[in-house]
Protein backbone atom coordinates (compact mmCIF):
# COMPACT_ATOMS: atom_id res chain seq x y z
CA UNK A 1 0.00 0.00 0.00
CA UNK A 2 1.65 3.59 -1.12
CA UNK A 3 1.25 6.32 1.54
CA UNK A 4 1.43 10.10 0.34
CA UNK A 5 3.37 12.32 3.00
CA UNK A 6 3.22 16.78 2.39
CA UNK A 7 5.70 18.76 3.87
CA UNK A 8 5.14 22.51 4.60
CA UNK A 9 8.27 24.11 4.63
CA UNK A 10 7.60 28.09 5.70
CA UNK A 11 10.61 31.10 4.72
CA UNK A 12 12.70 32.06 7.46
CA UNK A 13 10.80 33.23 10.86
CA UNK A 14 12.40 37.07 10.01
CA UNK A 15 11.10 37.25 6.65
CA UNK A 16 7.71 36.66 7.62
CA UNK A 17 7.83 39.33 10.59
CA UNK A 18 9.56 42.12 7.99
CA UNK A 19 6.26 41.46 6.02
CA UNK A 20 3.60 41.58 8.77
CA UNK A 21 5.50 44.85 9.29
CA UNK A 22 5.96 46.23 6.03
CA UNK A 23 2.04 45.23 5.23
CA UNK A 24 1.31 47.78 8.32
CA UNK A 25 3.31 50.49 7.01
CA UNK A 26 2.49 50.40 3.45
CA UNK A 27 -1.56 50.50 4.20
CA UNK A 28 -0.34 53.53 6.49
CA UNK A 29 1.55 55.41 3.66
CA UNK A 30 -1.40 54.36 1.19
CA UNK A 31 -4.20 55.59 3.36
CA UNK A 32 -1.72 58.93 4.38
CA UNK A 33 -1.36 59.63 0.75
CA UNK A 34 -5.01 59.23 0.00
CA UNK A 35 -5.89 61.51 2.42
CA UNK A 36 -3.19 64.13 1.05
CA UNK A 37 -4.29 67.60 -0.05
CA UNK A 38 -3.28 68.17 -3.17
CA UNK A 39 -3.80 71.38 -3.30
CA UNK A 40 -0.90 71.84 -0.69
CA UNK A 41 1.37 71.02 -4.24
CA UNK A 42 -0.95 71.96 -7.24
CA UNK A 43 -2.28 75.18 -8.26
CA UNK A 44 -1.87 78.70 -8.81
CA UNK A 45 0.46 79.17 -6.00
CA UNK A 46 3.24 77.17 -7.98
CA UNK A 47 2.68 79.54 -11.13
CA UNK A 48 4.99 82.94 -10.88
CA UNK A 49 3.35 86.23 -11.88
CA UNK A 50 4.57 88.90 -13.77
CA UNK A 51 7.23 90.60 -12.58
CA UNK A 52 7.65 94.20 -10.93
CA UNK A 53 9.39 95.27 -14.45
CA UNK A 54 6.83 93.45 -16.52
CA UNK A 55 4.00 95.22 -14.87
CA UNK A 56 6.20 98.65 -15.58
CA UNK A 57 6.15 97.76 -19.34
CA UNK A 58 2.46 97.43 -19.35
CA UNK A 59 2.08 100.31 -17.56
CA UNK A 60 4.12 102.07 -20.42
CA UNK A 61 2.14 100.73 -23.32
CA UNK A 62 -0.08 103.80 -23.55
CA UNK A 63 2.96 105.63 -24.59
CA UNK A 64 3.01 103.82 -28.00
CA UNK A 65 0.64 106.38 -28.65
CA UNK A 66 2.62 109.65 -28.02
CA UNK A 67 3.33 110.98 -31.24
CA UNK A 68 -0.43 112.21 -31.54
CA UNK A 69 0.49 115.48 -29.63
CA UNK A 70 3.63 115.91 -32.80
CA UNK A 71 0.89 115.22 -35.08
CA UNK A 72 -1.68 117.27 -33.44
CA UNK A 73 0.99 120.01 -33.50
CA UNK A 74 2.41 119.47 -37.14
CA UNK A 75 -1.21 119.84 -38.46
CA UNK A 76 -1.44 123.37 -36.73
CA UNK A 77 1.80 124.27 -38.95
CA UNK A 78 0.47 123.96 -42.33
CA UNK A 79 -1.54 126.85 -43.85
CA UNK A 80 -1.11 130.21 -45.14
CA UNK A 81 -1.19 131.67 -41.68
CA UNK A 82 1.18 129.10 -39.82
CA UNK A 83 3.62 131.31 -40.39
CA UNK A 84 2.25 134.20 -38.22
CA UNK A 85 3.26 132.33 -34.48
CA UNK A 86 6.99 132.87 -35.76
CA UNK A 87 6.92 136.21 -36.74
CA UNK A 88 9.05 138.23 -34.18
CA UNK A 89 7.49 140.70 -31.81
CA UNK A 90 10.05 143.40 -32.77
CA UNK A 91 9.61 143.19 -36.43
CA UNK A 92 7.49 146.30 -36.66
CA UNK A 93 9.79 148.19 -34.34
CA UNK A 94 13.11 147.04 -36.58
CA UNK A 95 11.27 148.21 -39.81
CA UNK A 96 10.02 151.73 -38.58
CA UNK A 97 13.48 152.05 -37.18
CA UNK A 98 15.11 151.49 -40.37
CA UNK A 99 12.53 153.66 -42.14
CA UNK A 100 13.45 156.26 -39.93
CA UNK A 101 16.73 156.20 -40.32
CA UNK A 102 15.92 156.49 -44.48
CA UNK A 103 14.20 159.11 -44.39
CA UNK A 104 16.84 161.07 -42.39
CA UNK A 105 19.21 160.37 -45.27
CA UNK A 106 17.09 161.61 -47.60
CA UNK A 107 16.41 164.66 -45.87
CA UNK A 108 20.29 165.19 -45.43
CA UNK A 109 20.48 164.49 -49.65
CA UNK A 110 17.96 167.41 -49.78
CA UNK A 111 20.57 170.67 -49.43
CA UNK A 112 23.06 168.80 -51.67
CA UNK A 113 20.37 169.23 -54.09
CA UNK A 114 20.20 173.17 -53.57
CA UNK A 115 23.99 173.94 -53.27
CA UNK A 116 24.05 172.28 -57.11
CA UNK A 117 21.32 174.47 -58.09
CA UNK A 118 22.96 177.56 -56.67
CA UNK A 119 26.19 176.67 -58.65
CA UNK A 120 23.90 175.77 -61.36
CA UNK A 121 22.54 179.45 -61.09
CA UNK A 122 19.02 177.90 -61.28
CA UNK A 123 18.26 178.23 -57.60
CA UNK A 124 14.35 178.59 -56.85
CA UNK A 125 13.79 177.72 -60.75
CA UNK A 126 11.90 175.10 -62.38
CA UNK A 127 15.23 173.06 -63.27
CA UNK A 128 15.60 172.77 -59.20
CA UNK A 129 11.97 171.81 -58.82
CA UNK A 130 12.04 168.94 -61.36
CA UNK A 131 15.29 167.53 -59.53
CA UNK A 132 14.04 167.86 -56.20
CA UNK A 133 10.63 165.69 -57.18
CA UNK A 134 12.99 162.88 -58.86
CA UNK A 135 15.13 162.71 -55.87
CA UNK A 136 11.69 162.52 -53.69
CA UNK A 137 10.33 160.16 -55.87
CA UNK A 138 13.20 158.21 -56.19
CA UNK A 139 13.74 158.48 -52.23
CA UNK A 140 10.61 157.13 -51.73
CA UNK A 141 10.29 154.09 -54.04
CA UNK A 142 13.98 153.39 -52.52
CA UNK A 143 11.96 153.76 -48.85
CA UNK A 144 9.12 151.19 -50.71
CA UNK A 145 11.09 148.91 -51.76
CA UNK A 146 13.30 148.54 -48.05
CA UNK A 147 9.85 148.54 -46.19
CA UNK A 148 9.18 145.53 -48.22
CA UNK A 149 12.55 144.14 -48.00
CA UNK A 150 11.98 144.03 -44.24
CA UNK A 151 8.68 142.62 -44.56
CA UNK A 152 9.70 140.08 -46.71
CA UNK A 153 12.60 138.88 -44.72
CA UNK A 154 10.52 139.01 -41.93
CA UNK A 155 8.24 136.50 -43.00
CA UNK A 156 10.83 134.43 -44.84
CA UNK A 157 12.38 133.96 -41.75
CA UNK A 158 8.93 132.75 -39.47
CA UNK A 159 8.08 130.44 -42.36
CA UNK A 160 11.39 128.88 -42.20
CA UNK A 161 10.68 128.56 -38.38
CA UNK A 162 7.23 127.22 -39.02
CA UNK A 163 8.71 124.95 -41.64
CA UNK A 164 11.68 123.78 -38.80
CA UNK A 165 8.96 123.37 -36.20
CA UNK A 166 6.92 121.14 -38.63
CA UNK A 167 9.59 118.89 -39.54
CA UNK A 168 10.53 118.65 -35.71
CA UNK A 169 7.13 117.69 -34.76
CA UNK A 170 7.18 114.80 -37.71
CA UNK A 171 10.28 113.47 -36.33
CA UNK A 172 9.08 113.31 -32.57
CA UNK A 173 5.86 111.49 -33.86
CA UNK A 174 7.95 109.42 -35.79
CA UNK A 175 10.54 108.58 -33.04
CA UNK A 176 7.63 108.66 -29.55
CA UNK A 177 6.49 105.26 -30.61
CA UNK A 178 10.08 103.69 -31.25
CA UNK A 179 11.61 105.07 -27.99
CA UNK A 180 8.41 103.91 -26.31
CA UNK A 181 8.46 100.19 -27.90
CA UNK A 182 12.32 100.33 -26.85
CA UNK A 183 11.78 100.66 -23.81
CA UNK A 184 9.27 98.57 -22.96
CA UNK A 185 10.81 95.62 -24.99
CA UNK A 186 13.79 96.22 -22.67
CA UNK A 187 11.65 96.39 -19.87
CA UNK A 188 9.90 92.89 -20.81
CA UNK A 189 13.28 91.32 -21.52
CA UNK A 190 14.39 91.96 -18.14
CA UNK A 191 10.86 91.47 -16.35
CA UNK A 192 10.86 87.88 -18.13
CA UNK A 193 14.10 86.98 -16.59
CA UNK A 194 12.64 87.62 -13.44
CA UNK A 195 9.75 85.81 -13.87
CA UNK A 196 11.78 83.24 -14.99
CA UNK A 197 13.75 83.13 -11.95
CA UNK A 198 10.86 83.21 -9.49
CA UNK A 199 9.27 80.24 -11.60
CA UNK A 200 12.16 78.05 -10.91
CA UNK A 201 11.72 79.01 -7.18
CA UNK A 202 8.59 78.02 -7.38
CA UNK A 203 9.03 74.69 -8.90
CA UNK A 204 11.54 73.86 -6.87
CA UNK A 205 8.91 74.10 -3.63
CA UNK A 206 6.86 72.30 -5.22
CA UNK A 207 9.11 69.52 -6.28
CA UNK A 208 10.10 69.83 -2.42
CA UNK A 209 6.82 69.13 -1.31
CA UNK A 210 5.29 66.41 -3.64
CA UNK A 211 9.19 64.69 -2.75
CA UNK A 212 7.60 65.16 1.45
CA UNK A 213 4.46 64.03 0.50
CA UNK A 214 5.66 60.84 -1.34
CA UNK A 215 8.16 60.05 0.32
CA UNK A 216 6.35 57.96 2.83
CA UNK A 217 4.70 55.73 0.22
CA UNK A 218 8.09 55.18 -1.53
CA UNK A 219 10.32 54.39 1.43
CA UNK A 220 7.69 51.55 1.57
CA UNK A 221 7.30 50.67 -1.63
CA UNK A 222 11.48 50.17 -1.46
CA UNK A 223 11.06 48.31 1.59
CA UNK A 224 8.41 45.85 -0.11
CA UNK A 225 11.15 45.28 -3.18
CA UNK A 226 14.00 43.82 -0.58
CA UNK A 227 10.81 41.98 1.39
CA UNK A 228 9.84 40.68 -2.02
CA UNK A 229 13.37 39.85 -3.16
CA UNK A 230 14.42 37.98 0.07
CA UNK A 231 11.05 35.92 -0.55
CA UNK A 232 11.95 35.07 -4.10
CA UNK A 233 15.06 34.02 -2.24
CA UNK A 234 13.42 31.81 0.67
CA UNK A 235 10.60 30.66 -0.94
CA UNK A 236 7.82 28.40 0.92
CA UNK A 237 7.46 24.95 -0.52
CA UNK A 238 4.88 22.12 -0.36
CA UNK A 239 6.82 18.91 -0.49
CA UNK A 240 4.63 15.56 -1.09
CA UNK A 241 6.12 12.38 -0.91
CA UNK A 242 4.43 8.91 -2.04
CA UNK A 243 6.03 5.82 -0.53
CA UNK A 244 5.02 1.86 0.28
CA UNK A 245 3.16 1.15 3.45
CA UNK A 246 5.33 -1.26 6.04
CA UNK A 247 4.93 -4.91 5.24
CA UNK A 248 3.60 -7.15 8.28
CA UNK A 249 6.42 -8.47 8.53
CA UNK A 250 8.54 -5.46 8.76
CA UNK A 251 6.13 -4.13 10.95
CA UNK A 252 6.82 -7.45 13.55
CA UNK A 253 10.74 -7.26 12.63
CA UNK A 254 10.88 -3.36 13.42
CA UNK A 255 8.60 -4.19 16.71
CA UNK A 256 10.86 -7.31 17.17
CA UNK A 257 13.81 -5.45 16.97
CA UNK A 258 12.64 -2.62 19.80
CA UNK A 259 11.08 -5.01 22.55
CA UNK A 260 14.96 -7.16 21.93
CA UNK A 261 16.11 -3.32 22.83
CA UNK A 262 14.07 -2.70 25.69
CA UNK A 263 15.04 -6.35 26.84
CA UNK A 264 18.67 -5.75 26.63
CA UNK A 265 18.37 -2.59 28.03
CA UNK A 266 16.05 -3.54 31.38
CA UNK A 267 17.63 -6.75 31.54
CA UNK A 268 21.55 -5.07 31.65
Amino acid sequence: MVQTVTQNTQPAEFIEAASKTYLTDLQKAVGGFKAADLSQILGPQFVAGMSPLQQQAVSQAGGLGAYQPYLTTAAGLTGPTAYQAYMSPYQQDVIDTTLQQFDIQTQKGLPGLAAQAIGAGAFGGGREGVQRAEYLSQAGQNRAALQAQLQQQGFTQAQNLAQQDYLRNLQLAQAAPALASSQIAGLTTLGGLQQSQEQARLSAQQQLLTAQQQQPLQAAQTYGAGIASLISGYPAQTITQQQPSPSPLQTGISAGATLAGLYRVFGN
